[in-house]
């Protein structure tokens, strides 16, 4: 089984670490994986974004146009790439920058076709020290929704994947990943 993600959001908000923390969590859990990053001119603040294909088979391409899953941190990031969703995806928002009030004009409707998730990422990374757990936090509803691996594995590719001085910040990250985690468990019951 093949499986397409898309992440997406803005430069700084380490939308290219949660792709990638994804791949090398599928890594972990013997599946093939691909990531593919793509990010504006701009680093922070720009836009950026990234595929990543997880298969029990070979991957023939990184290249994802329907994606099973879709993670979005802002607001034209939903709005660019969620016609690109298959129907019933699953679409995992941070609810705490992308509400009716901010960006989606008073009208959720059209999230109905999806398995739509709204989870306070920034809110919960913020009670966590700071905003910059965002992406953690969207990591692990996305390890829950997927069923990818579980928060040991998440830990591991953390030790694994991230340089030896941002290692002192791994127990904070985990609290976030447990946290998405925890919000998704309480979504799908």
């Amino acid at each position: 089984m093949e499986q397409g993600v898309i992440v997406a959001g803005s430069g700084g908000q380490g939308v290219l670490l949660l792709g990638r923390l994804i791949a090398y969590t599928g890594m972990l859990s013997d599946k093939n994986v691909t990531w593919f990053p793509s990010y504006g001119a701009e680093m922070r603040g720009g836009t950026a974004n990234c595929t990543v294909v997880i298969s029990d088979e070979t991957v023939g391409s990184p290249i994802v146009e329907n994606p099973d899953h879709l993670i979005v941190m802002n607001c034209p990031s939903l709005k660019r790439f969620i016609g690109r969703l298959r129907e019933r995806g699953t679409l995992i928002y941070d609810s705490s920058l992308i509400n009716e009030e901010t960006c989606l004009n008073g009208d959720l409707a059209d999230l109905k076709v999806f398995d739509a998730y709204g989870v306070p990422a920034s809110d919960e990374a913020s009670r966590l020290g700071s905003i910059k757990f965002a992406n953690m936090v969207l990591f692990g509803a996305f390890l829950r929704a997927s069923g990818l691996a579980d928060i040991t594995t998440a830990e591991e590719a953390l030790h694994e994947m991230l340089p030896r001085r941002h290692h002192r910040l791994i127990e904070t990250n985990i609290k976030a990943i447990g946290r998405g985690f925890s919000i998704m468990e309480e979504f799908q019951g």
